[in-house]
């Protein structure tokens, strides 16, 4: 292996992505506008959502109810009649109705339990299983507040002491912005290097190579460094400019110590890139198996879901995916400020598995190319 010919020949690739505007695109659009939208999105996050109350009692404690409803997480309350709940979300433009009946202070003040109903759009998914706990959270509340100061409750033996670390707001933007950008280097990492392939394929110029005094392992390698490092430079842009400055989101631990991270996570993913691009013929065939490729490992990976809450297999075969240990050693340093001697064993796994991926991407490579010659 001769080191000039890795570096003519990735300068070779760096080259024929400038002059692809569809890849850059994608990658700028991956790194800039998808991070900031997935992070301000937030479709599980209650937000101004439409609610619409029948004040059937008019009391001062219904009057409370219907104050402690405000932005950002719902609209300033619709006040309707009986009549018109049904209608209302049957029309979709309610998403909550807040039935409080006649004299529900009075029954409340004589300890007699009284119902209110709640009826919610269910169809909204995302905000109905949220919205009805934050209502049931106030309602109960401002009940409470308001009973207090007619008579005396008895006190609880136990005084829980909340404390959040890491994310003191409880801001999900800042959670969501990070593992937009993990998600982002697994995804453009394995499709950058096995869309180079194919284009060399497509192209023809495969060919050309071939009667080049050059090994496959060169070949392989000037792909693996130049995808990887277009990709470690966006990831590392998007979390300066992006993440930390229009998301003003911030970063725990150290950012170097994450990009080497992301460099030996980039060595695994890489290289299944070039692995899938030599058992596809075709784009179109390639992305169809990214399809079946990246969601499960996005999914399984512990990015979204805590693996604890996964089943024991999927845990143990999760393992064997790169971005499982990445996820962890990602959520360690920006979340946690882990230094290396916490997330060294992710580094360890890092490094081991893509030795792996390498290895059998490269005797693939080499036999795709036999088959050619």
């Amino acid at each position: 292996m001769r080191l000039a010919n890795i570096l003519h020949l990735g300068i070779k690739e760096l080259r024929s992505l400038r002059r692809d505007p569809i890849m850059l695109m994608l990658i700028i659009y991956s790194f800039s506008l998808s991070i900031y939208s997935q992070a301000r999105a937030m479709p599980e996050t209650l937000n101004k959502a439409p609610i619409a109350i029948v004040d059937e009692d008019q009391s001062p404690l219904s009057t409370r109810i219907v104050a402690a409803f405000y932005p950002p997480y719902f609209l300033p309350p619709a006040m309707i009649s009986w009549s018109e709940m049904d209608a209302g979300m049957d029309d979709g433009r309610y998403t909550f109705t807040l039935d409080i009946p006649p004299n529900f202070q009075r029954d409340v003040l004589a300890g007699r339990q009284p119902r209110i109903q709640l009826n919610v759009d269910a169809t909204r998914m995302s905000q109905a299983f949220t919205g009805s706990g934050y209502i049931q959270s106030i309602v109960s509340g401002e009940i409470n507040a308001f009973v207090q100061r007619y008579r005396r409750l008895a006190a609880l033996p136990v005084d829980l002491e909340l404390r959040v670390k890491f994310n003191p707001n409880l801001n999900k933007i800042w959670f969501n912005a990070v593992i937009a950008v993990i998600n982002q280097v697994t995804m453009l990492s394995i499709i950058l290097t096995g869309a180079a392939l194919i284009r060399e394929r497509e192209h023809g110029t495969i060919e050309h190579l071939l009667v080049m005094p050059v090994t496959p392992l060169e070949i392989m390698m000037s792909k693996v460094w130049t995808m990887g490092l277009v990709v470690l430079v966006a990831s590392a842009l998007s979390l300066t400019v992006v993440v930390q400055g229009f998301l003003s989101t911030p970063i725990a631990g150290s950012l170097l110590l994450f990009l080497v991270g992301t460099a030996l996570h980039l060595f695994a993913t890489t290289s299944m890139g070039i692995f899938f691009g030599t058992i596809t013929r075709s784009m179109p065939q390639f992305g169809l198996l990214m399809m079946l490729v990246l969601l499960p490992l996005q999914t399984l990976s512990g990015g979204r879901t805590p693996r604890e809450s996964m089943p024991d297999f999927v845990q143990h075969v999760m393992l064997a995916a790169p971005n499982t240990h990445f996820v962890m050693l990602a959520q360690g340093i920006l979340y946690r400020g882990a230094g290396l001697d916490i997330v060294w064993p992710q580094f360890l796994a890092l490094a081991f598995i893509g030795a792996i991926l390498f290895g059998l991407s490269l005797a693939r490579f080499r036999k795709t190319l036999g088959t050619m010659a």
